[in-house]
């Protein structure tokens, strides 16, 4: 498996929270879903996972490398080792590589389209969009201040040190 850094252009990027492990897609990301699925809400830790994939030779690590863990016989699945963040879904029988959406840099420009696994949707997944929202500046109130990020920044960078 070749997913090595390359010197095309990405056409986006991404990465885990504390910048340790960095990627870039060679391709428009296809197949965006959500998956609902036991085994994706326990890998991302959530309701569910949001993937979408290029072809393996269209994705490369550009910084550091990732943990992996073998969830099933024909999925692997990349992390963080220092920070936790799911990056990938592999299925070792497909010439696909999955990105969580969440860890591209621009996640807004993935829209999901499909739904699997929804024998394990959350109950309350319908009513989610109806709940009251507030913005983070509202409930941080006076602790906004305090809340210096040590999150990678949603961009390349050459100089990023997380414990400064």
């Amino acid at each position: 498996m070749s997913m090595t850094t390359t010197a095309r252009d990405p056409v986006l990027t991404g990465g885990c929270q504390c910048g340790a492990v960095r990627y870039a897609l060679y391709a428009e990301p296809t197949g965006a879903s959500i998956c609902h699925c036991r085994m994706c809400q326990k890998a991302v830790g959530n309701y569910f996972a949001a993937l979408a994939g290029v072809k393996r030779d269209e994705f490369a690590w550009t910084r550091g490398r990732p943990g992996a863990f073998r969830s099933s016989e024909v999925i692997d699945r990349d992390f963080c080792r220092d920070c936790g963040t799911p990056l990938t879904y592999r299925a070792l029988d497909k010439d696909r590589v999955s990105v969580t959406i969440g860890s591209l840099d621009q996640p807004d420009r993935v829209h999901p389209d499909k739904q699997y696994g929804i024998e394990g949707r959350h109950a309350d997944f319908e009513h989610f969009a109806a709940l009251p929202g507030e913005r983070t500046a509202d409930w941080a109130g006076d602790r906004l201040g305090k809340l210096a990020t040590r999150q990678h920044p949603d961009h390349e960078t050459t100089d990023w040190n997380p414990r400064r």
